[in-house]
């Protein structure tokens, strides 16, 4: 039997980013990718990112976070996920701050009020091999990469930057002028990009608001993706659209966005949103043996 079996989980939302959040502090477990597509399969538990605790790893951290996608693949990052956990581990106690850990780095994390909470994303990183791309090219700021035909190209030339996960994103008029469903698998996939890639449709509103639409590596289209708000925040500012903080509006709600010049980390603020809390039925896992 898994050692998933009857576990409890919580089911979660950031802005509409559907969020499932696993204790395994102390149980010894590592979930593996046919467990992860079982989870996201069954109707308590589906989500778009699943976010596992294990025990610390750095000292004066609070949790070790792996993050899956519907796929099964894992992911580094995840802005949206990241606040649900914060407020999981914070609603019971009189905390106002912790620190969470992913293969990226460390993730601070900071309660606003009840509902909302900022995470520290990091710096971005900006060079081709950092992001990466099977090419160089000296200014991510825009790429040589078009979809449609050579003289009349659907979409070209995106912005690259990788905060934590790689992200493309594509500048536009109207984001839903575009078949996102249609061209965000081709282009996730596409041979520029070996490790896959979040592709973003954004448009500038004003030097302080974004609109944003996300196909998001492994997990498809998603009412939102902290990750892809922060990248398309930096890829504005670097390309001087928009101020270094801004108001990023997805399907799913708001995020605000700054650039720190001082250190060059993001910050990401929003809302979450409990659902409920289930433990997995054991037949769940008869088939992810």
């Amino acid at each position: 039997m898994s050692a998933l079996a009857n576990h409890p989980f919580a089911k979660m939302n950031g802005i509409g980013n559907e969020i499932v959040v696993l204790d395994l502090r102390g149980a010894g477990h590592v979930v593996t990718p046919a467990e992860a597509r079982a989870i996201a399969g069954h109707p308590r538990s589906r989500f778009d990112q699943l976010m596992v605790l294990h025990a610390p790893v750095t000292p004066g951290t609070d949790a070790f976070m792996r993050i899956y996608n519907t796929d099964g693949s894992e992911s580094a990052a995840c802005g949206n996920g990241t606040r649900c956990v914060a407020w999981h581990l914070m609603k019971d106690g009189d905390r106002d701050s912790l620190t969470l850990e992913t293969s990226a780095g460390l993730l601070p994390s900071t309660r606003v009020d009840e509902l909302t909470f900022t995470v520290d994303m990091g710096a971005p990183r900006f060079g081709w091999d950092e992001i990466p791309l099977a090419e160089a090219f000296r200014d991510t700021r825009a790429i040589e990469l078009q979809i449609g035909p050579i003289d009349a190209p659907i979409l070209h030339s995106p912005s690259v930057v990788n905060m934590g996960n790689p992200h493309a994103i594509f500048w536009v008029d109207d984001v839903k002028a575009y078949d996102l469903p249609t061209i965000g698998p081709l282009l996730e996939n596409h041979p520029i990009f070996p490790e896959r890639a979040n592709i973003s449709l954004a448009a500038v509103k004003d030097r302080r608001h974004l609109d944003l639409w996300v196909w998001e590596r492994g997990a498809g289209i998603t009412r939102a993706c902290g990750s892809a708000a922060c990248a398309a925040a930096v890829a504005a500012a670097r390309k001087n659209l928009t101020d270094r903080e801004v108001v990023v509006s997805l399907p799913g709600g708001d995020l605000t966005i700054t650039w720190r010049e001082s250190d060059s980390h993001v910050l990401m603020t929003g809302a979450v949103a409990f659902e409920w809390e289930d433990r997995f039925p054991p037949q769940l896992f008869a088939g992810a043996a």
